[in-house]
């Protein structure tokens, strides 16, 4: 049975429409979106991992006021966007990443676009924005990365090795032996390990949007010294795990007391139960496939071509304070300010506000995300 264009309806705004969008780069795309009109500039909402379009929902209707069609798609292997393998062994090329840029620029061409007035992204969905933009300025026209610092692309290599394969092997000889999440998020059992983990997947994601995210008093991130094992040790074990444990086993003891589901207000049981019933639905292949592309060899070596090119287009980075992703990998914040984004206007750590930024700072991001938009946009608006 076709998932219908409803999901989270209890949870969202009345001016958000859920719609389908056909013949994407051959996916069906579920999108949410507000303020459409041909005369406005359009702005595309890119989320990240374990996130879909609904992590958009508190800014696409006052970015919608603010007089843009705005519009965040499912993304390949997420939500109720389908025509994607969701199968190990199933077409992992279909996931890298430039074929993810393709699905959005064919997004942009489906809805009868030329040019978007900018593309924004978070976590995961931060790199697939720089590239759009990196690739294509002319249709990407500014870019806002968020929570995830954009190093460029990666540097002409003979290596057989990605530099997670070569971290983690270093990880594992540590005292305590340790595992890169993104080589765990690449495993065959990932995928099962979470979705049908002792805790039932609504207490797993419970668990995991908590610990990384500013209720967590522990997230105290700082810059590191360098790309090794011990100081990639450092890092809370939602990025470098315990050997001989699973996400969902690592999680775990991060489960926030029934006080404190109580009180977020960022992230309430009926709207984490939007993203719990479509996981349980579609399980987590679909997003750990990205995380393969990351670590495979292969897919590294065709970004290469691409090695020197910086993104020229006008950017702004926004994470929250305590977000240790913005640190996960050694010098990319500051490489992203210094020499890969050409034209950073602002690089803002929101206070109080942990990983998912736009979610849990939602009235301070839309600031700046306002403030930004009115800085590189030069179209007159509604």
């Amino acid at each position: 049975m076709k998932p219908d264009a409803g999901y989270g309806t209890d949870t969202l705004s009345t001016e958000i429409r859920a719609r389908f969008v056909p013949d994407v780069n051959g996916l069906r795309m579920h999108v949410l979106e507000a303020g459409a009109d041909p005369d406005r500039p359009c702005v595309v909402l890119l989320h990240g991992f374990p996130e879909m379009a609904y992590s958009w929902r508190k800014v696409i209707v006052p970015l919608a006021e603010a007089g843009y069609h705005v519009v965040a798609p499912d993304q390949r292997g997420f939500g109720r966007t389908t025509g994607w393998d969701g199968s190990y062994d199933g077409d992992l090329a279909s996931f890298r990443m430039m074929n993810r840029v393709r699905d959005v620029l064919g997004l942009v061409d489906a809805l009868g676009r030329d040019s978007v007035a900018a593309v924004i992204g978070h976590d995961s969905g931060s790199p697939v924005a720089a590239w759009c933009s990196l690739l294509r300025p002319d249709v990407f026209r500014a870019a806002a990365l968020m929570s995830a610092p954009f190093g460029g692309p990666p540097e002409l290599s003979s290596e057989t090795e990605t530099d997670i394969e070569k971290i983690n092997k270093d990880l594992g000889r540590l005292s305590r032996p340790r595992k890169h999440y993104q080589w765990y998020y690449s495993t065959r059992t990932a995928n099962h390990d979470m979705l049908n983990c002792p805790q039932g997947v609504h207490d797993f994601l419970r668990a995991y949007y908590h610990y990384k995210s500013a209720d967590w008093e522990g997230n105290d991130p700082r810059p590191l010294d360098g790309w090794s094992a011990d100081q990639l040790a450092n890092l809370p074990t939602y990025y470098v795990m315990d050997r001989h444990k699973g996400m969902a086993e690592t999680v775990a003891p991060y489960m926030p007391s029934e006080e404190q589901i109580q009180s977020c207000q960022w992230l309430t049981e009926e709207e984490l139960g939007v993203y719990s019933t479509e996981y349980k639905r579609t399980g987590f292949q679909g997003g750990l496939q990205w995380y393969r592309c990351m670590t495979n060899p292969r897919y590294q070596r065709d970004l290469q071509v691409f090695a020197d090119r910086t993104l020229d287009v006008p950017s702004v980075f926004i994470a929250g304070r305590n977000d240790w992703g913005v640190y996960q990998n050694p010098g990319v914040f500051e490489r992203m300010q210094e020499t890969v984004c050409t034209d950073m206007r602002r690089c803002i750590l929101v206070e109080g506000a942990g990983h998912w930024v736009q979610q849990e700072a939602p009235e301070r991001v839309l600031e700046l995300l306002r403030e930004f938009l009115d800085d590189v946009d030069g179209s007159t608006r509604t």
